[in-house]
Parts: structure tokens; sequence; C-alpha cells
């Protein structure tokens, strides 16, 4: 992912008709990622052409999620708000002899694909509507057909240096010239997708593997069109580890499910591009990092195989390095105070970033006793010898080293019954960096049994 001479362009062109997957966060992170580390654009731009399938709802939930990540757009386009564009650009195609009209019915197509089939050929169209003749035509119209426009391929080897695979070529001769208008007069994303990059100036388009065809198909659109095609790069596709594809019904690896079952979103963005590479999956302190980690190169031809139980060990992990500034927020959000010394405290005992709220209630709120009885005196000892305030990082040591030798209790048998009476809690951060937190006056009575 190298710093080019002219910043590119890229996008990410979801669907809005459904919610976004793990799957779909990969393709947004590559491209976003490598406009950022580039100082380049990247659009935003919804397929909405589906005017049935299409919800706004979806499409603000596919912001809400791009958000989430840490992904902004430069720019947001709706193809819905485009169709000029592709009434124009159709037009032209038939100008220059490259869109023809097809008649035949889902039903009479089916039945060629079959037929060819069985007589050992490649299910490809026949190109028979190139055969008609314009009175054929007219008594096909005069009869209610109404035609869809089909893209007359070249026929030939279409070549390009992938920026993943390397060299990379599509055989357009092996394929069905493509349908670019349906016979409702909508057009399919083959073509919105080619005018759109067109105008848009897009330079490098970063997608799944499972559109190589799309890409040979699209680049002899895009020359017939006159235009020069971009840089085009496809990457591996995540599966679960049986195998298994994803997909938008698995609603368990949706960003929305995964948000709210508090995963963190650099953890997400981490293991979404990292897995199915040569690099290690690790935590990233900012999308920033990952960006300069990103490689197209190394990313393997191989499937990549997305774990999701390796999320949780990335989230916490993901945690433990946060800076406060990454998280001040959303702790706020959560009603957790004590700033940058109550975040250094636990970040490293979270699994989730609500814990934290959970550790604030045992430093800002009352806990109920929880030592053993037979400790009673040895925590009213305990209590006698707290160091008068100010307390700072070094309080606990000094409060140890009076009780241990006044108490002659040394390891588990010392340190188990503080922790039950200071923090109700048979583990968790470490004492030192929460005793200052919970002041004189709760780490008081909290050794003397009362509640606080």
């Amino acid at each position: 992912m190298s710093k080019s001479a002219t910043p590119p362009i890229l996008r990410f062109a979801p669907s809005p008709t459904g919610l976004l997957h793990v799957g779909n966060a990969r393709t947004a992170l590559y491209n976003a990622l490598y406009a950022r580390r580039a100082g380049g654009t990247f659009i935003l731009r919804y397929d909405d052409t589906d005017l049935a399938r299409s919800t706004a709802a979806f499409a603000d939930a596919i912001a809400e999620d791009l958000a989430w990540l840490g992904l902004t757009p430069d720019r947001v386009e709706r193809q819905s708000d485009r169709t000029a564009r592709y009434d124009a650009a159709v037009e032209r195609l038939k100008a220059v002899g490259r869109l023809y009209p097809a008649y035949e019915t889902e039903d009479e197509l089916e039945r060629k694909r079959v037929s060819r089939r069985l007589r050992g050929l490649p299910p490809i169209y026949d190109r028979a509507a190139l055969q008609l003749t314009l009175e054929e035509r007219a008594r096909l119209e005069a009869e209610g057909r109404v035609p869809h426009w089909r893209f007359k391929l070249d026929g030939r080897r279409v070549a390009w240096d992938d920026l993943v695979r390397g060299e990379q070529g599509v055989d357009t001769a092996a394929l069905s010239d493509p349908v670019l208008v349906r016979a409702d007069g909508s057009y399919l994303y083959t073509l919105t997708s080619v005018v759109d990059d067109i105008e848009m100036g897009v330079t490098h388009v970063i997608r799944g593997e499972d559109h190589v065809t799309n890409t040979g198909v699209q680049i002899e659109i895009i020359e017939a069109l006159g235009a020069v095609a971009p840089a085009f790069g496809h990457h591996n596709l995540l599966t679960l580890p049986n195998g298994e594809g994803l997909s938008k019904r698995l609603g368990h690896l949706s960003l929305r499910a995964l948000r709210e079952a508090g995963e963190e979103a650099l953890a997400v963005a981490a293991l979404a591009v990292l897995t199915g590479t040569s690099l290690a999956v690790e935590p990233a302190a900012s999308l920033d990092e990952l960006a300069g980690w990103i490689d197209l190169s190394k990313i393997s031809r191989a499937p990549a195989r997305f774990d999701p139980n390796d999320l949780a060990a990335l989230t916490a992990a993901t945690l433990h390095g946060l800076p406060y500034a990454a998280v001040a927020e959303r702790l706020a959000a959560l009603g957790v105070g004590g700033g940058e010394a109550f975040w250094l405290a636990v970040r490293g005992n979270l699994g989730r970033l609500a814990e934290a709220a959970a550790w604030w209630r045992v430093v800002d709120g009352a806990i109920a006793p929880a030592a053993a009885p037979d400790d009673a005196a040895f925590l009213q000892e305990a209590a006698g010898l707290l160091p008068p305030a100010p307390w700072d990082a070094s309080t606990y040591q000094a409060w140890i080293a009076a009780v241990k030798p006044a108490s002659g209790r040394a390891g588990r048998a010392l340190f188990h019954p503080l922790r039950l009476a200071l923090t109700g809690a048979e583990s968790g951060p470490e004492l030192k960096a929460l005793l200052p937190l919970i002041g004189p006056e709760k780490a008081r009575a909290r050794l003397l049994g009362e509640t606080a």
C-alpha cells in the first residue's frame, strides 16, 4: 500500500438491504485504510437502485456501523440520485453498438441453459437476439414482449495486474453477455458501478474475490464508455471455521450485534483485516496504526477463516492498551468517573468496557462487607495502620510495610482479607492503584466491616 503521487480515490458501495456483517467490514476497511494511509478520498456509495429492497433504515444502519468502526467517508453518494447518468451511459452504449435488446423470458433462458448443458456446452447465452431482424423485434414487441438489454462482450482475454492476486485475466468469450438493463427499465450493479466509478474518478477498487469475473466484464464496459479502468484488487473472503461463508442472514456477526455484545470496534477491525493475511493478528492502538500494517500483497489466496471466539480475547487485549483519551467519552456515558488514574488502574482487568462501571461502583459506591469473621481483628489492626492523607501511588506499599510485621501475616493470609474487605471481590485490579481512589474514609470503614 504505497503512497501514490496522485491521492487515490476509493469507495465502499453496500446495498442498503440488510445489516453489515464482518465480511462487509473487511472490504470497507481495506478501502478506507488504503485511502487513509495514502492521503486519499474514501467514498460511501449506496447501491440503492433496488427500490423494492433498499430502505432508509438500513442506509442509516450502515452509516452508524461505519462510524462505530471509526470510518468517516469524505463523500456520500446514492445511486438512486444518479439515474440520469445511467440513462446517458445506456444511450452511449447503444450508439456504439455494444448494447442490444433481448426478448427471451426467464423460462426460455433456463430451457436454453439446460439444453446446452445436455450437449456438453457451457450454459452461456447464445446471442440469439443479435440475429433478430427489425421486423422480428417489432413482432415480439407487438406481442407484449419488453426487452432486457445485454452488453455485447468482445470475447477476449481481459487482463489486469491485481493489487492482491498479481496478474489476472478473464476470458469473456466464456461468459454470457451480461444484462445491464432489466425489462422493467431498472439497472444492474454491473452498469451503475462502472458509471459511478468513472464519474467519481475512482482510482482503486478493492473488493472480494467473488468479483473477479465481474471485473473482466466491467473493464470491457469501462473501455466501451471511453474511460480508463481503475486498479483492481480482490481480497479473499472471510469464512467461519466450518467453511461457511458470511452473509447478512448471520445476524450474530452483524456489526450491530457485535457492538451490542460489547466487542471493541478496533478489535473487530483488526480481526477483520488481518485474518487471512501473513500478518499477525494483534490489537491495534488506532486505525492509523492498523492502516500502517496493511499490505495488500500479504493477503493470502487461501480462504480467511474468521473465528468469532477470537474476538473476546482481542477485545480485552485492545482495551488493555488503550489510553484514557481514547475511552474518556465512553466512560463518561457509562457514568464512570475517576479520570485517567481510574482507567489506568482497571483497564488491565477488563474484558469489556462496560465492566469498568462495576469497578467504579467499587471505588465510588458502597459495598457489602465480604471479609471472613475470623479476619476481623486483623482488619481492625490494619485499619489502625492506614497512613494519613493525602494518598498516592506509594501509599499501599507503605501501608503493607507497616501491616506485615505488626500482624505477622504474609502471602495470601495477608493480602486476600485486605482485598475482600476493600473491594468485595476475590480478584481484580492492583490494590496499590485502587487504594488512593477509594480514599481513607471508605477504606477505613470497609476494613472495620462497615457498609461503605
